[in-house]
């Protein structure tokens, strides 16, 4: 999972999406988020349908690696204590608590395994999302595997695994345990229904990030200083990487809780934005680059900085096309 993979994909370093410490794989130093993990704990509403035992989630002993006696556990309030200085990331999304096992094995690297619940099935995605880079992996619901670490979603958690130090027989095991794991979950979550709506042509499926707030969004693709959008824990953002004739386009979709609240955000994204205030779909910004925003309900289309008018428009309309179909589908 190197910083390479990003450019070769299209997606833009940003200054670094991740950095090493030990073992562990962080986000740039906006968040310094250390191991991206997840959640298979008990929400705390009492829902029987959601009552997990999550020793029984876990196993005991994989290919020779026996896990310590029991985990860690963490909160919204003592997070930090696990991830100094990274747990804003998992407090933006839905974060519940956290409970983390170590596995040893003699003559072997330990083996880490982190749950987090993160509340939903589309904030577990959005977790594993704000990372990923690689191929699918087959584990879960999504996943990706390298240089020995494993993330995973499925359900309402999202799930590393991973060897201190890379060996054969660990990254075995590490593949083993996510199996394991992933197997026990029993539920398969919803992902965010933005999904849906992007168009498949060009899209780079490594690249998608899936947030809340205007922080995330500036880490991922910076906008502004200010919240143009008006995003907040009540909005869906979805931002999708898009490669072209004339470069790579990134598409932002953003769902409100109402339609008057996608207007108002749409006004002052084109007030702001564009040097010349425009309200027109299309136009330049003040380097030259071709920006389009459209709104359908309570839906926002924006494709940001790209080299043409027609990459702008075509992404534009394959949305509306999809927003069209769905509704006419649920007539």
């Amino acid at each position: 999972m190197k910083k390479s993979h990003l450019r070769d994909a299209g997606v833009p370093d940003m200054g670094g999406f991740r950095k090493h410490v030990g073992k562990r794989l962080c986000l740039s130093a906006r968040w310094q988020v250390g191991l991206l993990a997840v959640a298979v704990s008990c929400l705390a509403n009492g829902c029987k349908e959601r009552e997990m035992n999550l020793h029984q989630v876990v196993p005991r002993e994989i290919d020779g690696w026996k896990a310590e006696p029991a985990g860690r556990g963490y909160d919204r309030k003592t997070l930090f204590h696990y991830i100094d200085g990274g747990a804003e990331l998992y407090l933006s999304y839905g974060f519940q608590e956290m409970l983390a096992w170590r596995f040893h094995k003699a003559g072997q690297p330990d083996i880490i395994v982190d749950l987090f619940d993160m509340g939903s099935s589309q904030d577990a995605f959005g977790v594993f999302s704000a990372e990923r880079q690689e191929r699918e992996a087959g584990i879960g619901q999504g996943s990706e595997f390298a240089a020995g670490l494993l993330r995973f979603w499925k359900d309402r958690f999202f799930v590393s695994v991973w060897a201190e130090t890379e060996t054969p027989q660990a990254e075995k095991a590490v593949l083993s345990l996510g199996a394991a794991i992933a197997g026990a979950i029993k539920r398969k979550g919803s992902p965010p229904q933005l999904l849906h709506l992007l168009p498949e042509q060009g899209l780079i499926a490594e690249g998608l990030r899936y947030f809340h707030d205007h922080h995330s969004l500036n880490y991922h693709y910076f906008v502004a200083d200010e919240n143009l959008l008006g995003l907040s824990k009540r909005t869906e953002a979805l931002l999708a990487p898009y490669r072209g004739a004339e470069g790579t386009a990134h598409l932002l979709l953003v769902r409100y809780p109402t339609a008057r609240q996608a207007q108002g955000a749409r006004r002052r994204f084109l007030t702001t934005y564009l040097p010349t205030g425009s309200q027109e779909e299309t136009g330049q910004n003040a380097a030259g680059k071709w920006v389009g925003v459209s709104q359908d309900e309570k839906t926002l289309m924006v494709v940001l900085d790209v080299a043409g008018r027609e990459q702008a428009e075509a992404l534009l309309g394959a949305v509306r096309g999809k927003l069209r179909r769905g509704s006419h589908e649920r007539r």
